[in-house]
C-alpha cells in the first residue's frame, strides 16, 4: 500500500502522519511530499526515516491513496495527475469540494456517496466536520429546517504562522502578522476574505458543505466564523430548527450511540465540551443540550472537536479506511 502525504511537513500533514499510524492504516511504502525547500529531508514514519520527495516523484510513483494538504491550487494543478495514474486522491483544502461529482465526505454521515469511479475526494472545512456529526442523527429523527451557527475556531486552524502570531505576543515580542489584528487576548470575527454579500467564504463554506453532505438543499444555514486566541479545537454554538418536534431524552441517547460523538451534558456537575478535553481525539463531543424557548422544535447545543484532527486529518484517514473497506484500494 503505497500513500502519499502531500504537504507532509505543515500541522496537518504531520498529524495525518500521526493518525495513519495510531489508526494502523496499512501503509507499506510512504510517499512525504513538500515544497521544494524541504526536499532531501527525512520524515520518521513507522520506525523508518522516508526522504522528502517532489511532487512529480510522487505521481510517477503511482501511489494508491494520496492525502492532499497543500493548498487549494496545488490540489487543483496536482489532484488530476495523481488521479491520472489510478490513484485515489484525498483533498484537505476547498478546492473540490463544491466540484460537481466530486464526493465531499463525512465517513459517520455520507461514505455512501465514494464509488470506485471517485479518485477525487473532498474532505470538508472543519468547521463544517464537526457540525454535520453532530447533527446528522438528530436529522434522521427530526428532519433539520434550519441551522444558525457561531463558531470560536482555533488559530491552528490558520496554521504554524499564526500560533508563531500568537507566541510572539503573548512574550511582548514583534510579531510576524498573519491576521490584520492582534490574536492574543482578542476575538476576530474575521475568517478567510470577506464577499460581497457580507459574509466570509469560511462561512459560506458551512453553508454549501452541509447542504451538500446532508443532501438536503433546502436546509437553511447561517453562519458566523470566529478565530479566537486557543489552539486545542474548534467550538461551535448550535441552535437547530426541526421540521419535528423532539423530547431532549430522545435526543441525548441519539446523540449517546452516535458514531464519533460522545456526549457531555451534565451542567450541574459544570460537565461540559471544552477544546483542552478535545485536544488530540478524534471524537466531537456534544454538551449543553437544551430547548430553544422563544421558538418551537428548536435546539440549543455546543459542539466541540479538535480540528487539526477529525477537523482534517482524522477525517482524511477515515475517508481511506473507507476506500479500504469498499475494497477499491488493497493493502
Amino acid at each position: 500500500m503505497k500513500v502519499a502525504v502531500v504537504g507532509v511537513t505543515g500541522l496537518v500533514g504531520t498529524k495525518m502522519l500521526q493518525v495513519l499510524e495510531e489508526r494502523h492504516f496499512p501503509v507499506t511504502e510512504l510517499l512525504p511530499v513538500a515544497s521544494e525547500s524541504s526536499l532531501g529531508k527525512e520524515i520518521v514514519f513507522g520506525g523508518k526515516r522516508w526522504t522528502v520527495m517532489s511532487m512529480h516523484a510522487a505521481v510517477e510513483a503511482k501511489p494508491d491513496i494520496a492525502l492532499f494538504s497543500a493548498g487549494g491550487s496545488v490540489s487543483k494543478e496536482f489532484a488530476p495527475q495523481f488521479a491520472a495514474v489510478g490513484t485515489y486522491v484525498i483533498d484537505n483544502s476547498s478546492a473540490w469540494r463544491m466540484e460537481t461529482g466530486v464526493p465531499l465526505v463525512v465517513p459517520e454521515v455520507n461514505a455512501d456517496t465514494i464509488t470506485r469511479d471517485n479518485h477525487i475526494i473532498a474532505n470538508p472545512n472543519c468547521s463544517t466536520i464537526q457540525m454535520v456529526v453532530a447533527l446528522k442523527p438528530l436529522h434522521d429523527a427530526f428532519a433539520i429546517r434550519r441551522i444558525v451557527v457561531s463558531t470560536y475556531q482555533s488559530i491552528t486552524g490558520t496554521g504554524q504562522k499564526a500560533v508563531a502570531q500568537m507566541e510572539a505576543e503573548r512574550k511582548g515580542e514583534t510579531a510576524t502578522m498573519v491576521y490584520p489584528h492582534r490574536i492574543d487576548l482578542n476575538i476576530l470575527p474575521h475568517i478567510d476574505s470577506f464577499l460581497e454579500n457580507g459574509y466570509t467564504k469560511e462561512e459560506m463554506k458551512m453553508v454549501n458543505e452541509t447542504r451538500k453532505i446532508m443532501g438536503t438543499p433546502s436546509i437553511g444555514v447561517s453562519a458566523t466564523t470566529v478565530r479566537v486566541p486557543t489552539t486545542g479545537g474548534h467550538s461551535e454554538s448550535i441552535n437547530v430548527e426541526f421540521h419535528r418536534d423532539f423530547d431532549l431524552n430522545e435526543v441525548r441517547n441519539l446523540l449517546k450511540h452516535a458514531p464519533g460523538v460522545i456526549l457531555q451534558d451534565d451542567p450541574a456537575q459544570n460537565v461540559y465540551p471544552m477544546p483542552m478535553w478535545s485536544h488530540d481525539k478524534d471524537d466531537v463531543f456534544v454538551g449543553r443540550l437544551r430547548r430553544d424557548e422563544s421558538q418551537p422544535n428548536t435546539l440549543n447545543m455546543w459542539v466541540v472537536s479538535d480540528n487539526l484532527r477529525k477537523g482534517a486529518a482524522t477525517n482524511a484517514v477515515q475517508i481511506a479506511e473507507a476506500l479500504l473497506a469498499k475494497g477499491f484500494v488493497r493493502p
